[in-house]
């Protein structure tokens, strides 16, 4: 805020939303005091408000690490708790990670507060620590510790539990071999024994979190499903043995064998989501601990990492990492860049280039001088960028959260309503079960026990057989593999919303320069269209003499040399290659996107296209038919006139990309329309696209930064949804309005806030790879929910009409999950580049 009106207009602003009662904005010490309904209005609304009205209101954002979350419904209580908690603009919670990203006010809310909410929901947030450890640290020994944990619960339950799959074994296959006593013990009593140490060691921490989630939260999850399916279990089994009912047998080997499978399918899915995850910890394993520093002296000494400033000198061995990121001012060696952006071939670096932190020098000593260290490297930005994508999921992610929300009451219900159904009409249901094929196919079927004891076994299997696990694991699974990739091969993408609408783009719009082309623009021709314009008395030459291309290109150069534009550099130093004196001008104006006016020793000079010329009232017809055979040629040229009269012609060249023509042609064999869009002349840009293949009437010419947006916008009007590809800086706008917006860059670019997503390499073909790294990843989503959604289909019928044991379905419902991260983990393995490589012998 600048004065008290930007105090009015913010009150106003905030002060029309429902629910506000009262605004104070105080200019001078830059607060504002809201006081809000929060059952009407949230505290998102209003800091969303504050930016709307063109302010920003201060915000905090906490990643924190939750150790023990069993499901996505235990994410949802999490969300819930933080949202709730005062300060809290938004959560979001992911069972995947098991890491909850918080945006608070930290005015009103502290680090502390937000710990708070996760325990009092009944969790364990892994808490910072004074001993040095970075996040990633904790959060790693957090997940090897309950990798280990479900280890040893595993190990400790199945070692009680086998002699119970003999007695199960024998049950259910009448072996015979297990008579009515063991070791001269009742069997029956010698199952409690075993049974009952699983059942209070194992089951525990599933009665813990089933009291939390019911009690304290006042919603169901995994855990009680399982709580419920092993207690019905093991208490009806008590209860026959003491004589308080009476059955045909005894259950406490699937009790016990219940809570050996889940947990088993927890330890597996607790090392599972640590191997999804390893693509950051590996990103960050690339970079090195130490630096060789240069001092002023010339003394190379060895310092950690931390301590390496912007400015110093590094030298950089054969074999090192190269420590930051940087620029090579001595030596020239070949360093391999493929762990940033996905470039298998070492590029060649000697003075002046830039380097990026964490890649491998290969064969020649460097000394380099760092430009960027700490969080500001490359390394830590796509760090950043694939940590924030994997929070960021998909919108069919909503879908399956929502089917979670209500699954387990759902299940609960269903699984009452069927134990009643066959406690009720035993007979009936077990007339029409008969005539299916599947009967007694997996350990179904009622013959030989009392209606009572069916009724149990149909409960508790239809109880444990539902898992919301696999659904709530099926999509941020994929979708941390498939950021992952994109790292791994040079493509960031925002967030997995992102990485599910690159696939569903139908238009492909290239900018031209710096894209399709290389961006380094050359001078080629100098043409003098007017000998005789200063014929009478001039300032360049004599009077009497007449003009030739040196005096045409000093005065074009000395209107250009304070240009920053790229064309104007390409004339200045073409000037100084031919040994032409460039001189400053007296004065200087950017005319955007037309040209520059300039006052010099030539007179009152201007360089630009033909609409400079016209609104100057200069005419440009005895330069038409040269501009037309440069510009034919597929090169930019610009009109240079002196004292309002045209006096010649300067040209520049920009090469095409060696993969351009390759990109668009791929591009299009996937039906997509593939559009150029530039600022340069009709005739220029149709040369270039007719170079790459681009449909004459796919190109947009002689287009203004700033009407690039609409340009977007025309090519959307029709439904199209367009990918923008450009250089992220003139382009922002029209990469902000399009569907997706690609920012191709270097390696050492990430930090494009415009783009959805970002090349690391300067390569036009690396959007094929964005496009079906995109298309891969929903491949995957998609199996995963098949099964997900699947599994749940068939085994819930199966179990409610008696068709499956307990045992079985808690054996189906871990598997569930596993198979649906397992699926994920071989995702690991996908290569955009050997797709390409497949689909390129088939295509044409």
């Amino acid at each position: 805020m600048s004065c008290a009106n930007c105090a009015t207009t913010i009150e106003e602003a905030v002060g029309s939303l429902d629910g506000v009662s009262t605004v104070d904005v105080n200019s001078a010490t830059d607060d504002a005091a809201v006081e809000y309904d929060d059952a009407a209005v949230s505290l998102r609304e209003i800091y969303d408000a504050i930016d709307a009205a063109g302010y920003e209101a201060v915000t905090d954002e906490a990643t924190i690490a939750i150790s023990d979350m069993t499901c996505a419904n235990c994410a949802s209580t999490n969300e819930d708790a933080l949202e709730g908690t005062p300060g809290v603009i938004s959560a979001d919670v992911s069972y995947a990670s098991d890491e909850a990203q918080i945006t608070y006010n930290p005015e009103d809310a502290t680090l502390e507060d937000l710990y708070g909410a996760i325990e009092e929901a009944g969790y364990s947030p892994v808490r910072e620590t004074d001993e040095g450890e970075d996040e990633e640290s904790r959060r790693d020994l957090a997940r090897k510790e309950e990798t280990r944990s479900q280890r040893n619960l595993t190990l400790f339950g199945a070692a009680l539990s086998v002699p119970l799959l003999v007695f199960m074994a024998d049950h259910l296959l009448e072996l015979g071999l297990i008579g009515e006593r063991v070791l001269g013990l009742p069997a029956g009593w010698v199952a409690f024994a075993l049974a009952t140490p699983v059942q209070v060691i194992l089951g525990w921490p599933f009665y813990v979190n089933s009291y939390r989630a019911l009690v304290k939260n006042r919603r169901a999850n995994m855990d009680v499903l399982i709580a419920m399916g092993s207690t019905t279990a093991y208490v009806y089994s008590v209860a026959a043995l003491v004589g308080l009912v009476a059955a045909e047998g005894y259950y406490f080997d699937t009790a016990a064998l219940i809570l050996v499978f889940i947990t088993l399918g927890n330890y597996l899915e607790a090392r599972s989501k640590g191997q999804a995850s390893a693509a950051i910890r590996q990103l960050l394993e690339l970079e090195a601990d130490t630096a060789t520093r240069i001092d002023e002296d010339g003394t190379e000494t060895e310092v950690p990492l931390e301590d390496v400033q912007v400015g110093d000198r590094l030298k950089v061995r054969p074999g090192e990492s190269i420590p930051t990121d940087a620029v090579v001012r001595d030596g020239e060696s070949a360093v391999d860049e493929s762990m940033v952006t996905g470039e298998s071939v070492p590029v060649e670096k000697s003075p002046g280039d830039e380097v990026i932190g964490a890649t491998v020098n290969q064969n020649g000593s460097l000394v380099v001088e760092a430009t960027r260290v700490g969080e500001e490297t490359a390394i830590q930005q796509i760090v950043r960028r694939v940590s924030d994508a994997q929070r960021r999921q998909p919108e069919i992610q909503n879908l399956a959260d929502r089917i979670s929300a209500y699954f387990v009451p759902a299940v609960i219900l269903n699984a009452a309503i069927w134990g009643l159904l066959w406690f009720f009409f035993p007979e009936t249901l077990a007339g029409f079960v008969e005539m299916l094929p599947l009967w007694g196919l997996v350990g179904g079927g009622p013959a030989g026990l009392s209606v009572f004891e069916f009724s149990v076994i149909v409960f508790a299997s239809a109880v444990l057989i539902a898992c919301p696990c696999a659904l709530g694991l099926a999509t941020p699974a994929a979708t941390m593999v498939g950021t992952s990739i994109g790292a791994q091969n040079g493509v960031l993408f925002t967030g997995g919303d992102v990485l599910e609408r690159v696939r569903e783009v139908d238009a492909v719009v290239f900018d031209k320069t710096g894209t399709l082309t290389t961006g380094e623009m050359e001078l080629t021709d100098v043409r003098v269209v007017d000998e005789g314009a200063l014929a009478d008395g001039g300032s360049v030459i004599e009077s009497g003499s007449t003009l030739d291309e040196d005096d045409v290109l000093a005065a074009a150069a000395a209107a250009e040399i304070d240009s920053e534009h790229p064309l104007a550099k390409a004339i200045v130093d073409g000037a100084r290659n031919r040994g032409v004196d460039v001189q400053s001008p007296e004065s200087f104006e950017n005319v955007p996107g037309h040209g520059v006016r300039a006052a010099t020793s030539a007179g009152s000079v201007l360089v630009g296209n033909r609409t400079l010329m016209e609104r100057e009232g200069i005419d440009v017809t005895a330069a038409a038919e040269t501009m037309e055979t440069l510009e034919s040629e597929g090169k930019t040229a610009m009109l240079v006139a002196i004292d309002g009269r045209v006096v010649g012609v300067v040209a520049t060249a920009d090469t095409v990309k060696e993969s351009a023509k390759t990109a668009v042609g791929s591009l299009q064999a996937r039906g997509h329309d593939v559009w150029m869009i530039t600022g340069d002349n009709e005739r220029t840009a149709r040369a270039v696209a007719n170079e790459v293949g681009i449909e004459p009437d796919r190109v947009m010419a002689e287009v203004l930064p700033e009407e690039k947006a609409d340009a977007i916008e025309r090519i959307q009007s029709d439904g199209e949804r367009a990918m923008m590809v450009g250089d992220g800086v003139n382009d922002a706008p029209a990469l902000a309005g399009a569907f997706v917006g690609c920012a191709i860059g270097s390696g050492t670019d990430v930090a494009i806030e415009a783009a959805d997503v970002t090349l690391m390499r300067d390569d036009p073909a690396d959007v094929l790879k964005a496009i079906r790294i995109s298309e891969a990843t929903l491949s995957k989503i998609s199996q995963n929910l098949f099964w997900a959604l699947g599994y749940n289909t068939v085994m819930i019928p199966l179990a409610s009409l008696g068709l499956l044991q307990p045992v079985f379905a808690a054996a189906a419902m871990a598997a569930s999950s596993v198979s649906v991260l397992a699926n994920s983990l071989l995702f690991r393995n996908y290569s955009p580049e050997r797709e390409y490589e497949l689909l390129g012998r088939f295509r044409p």
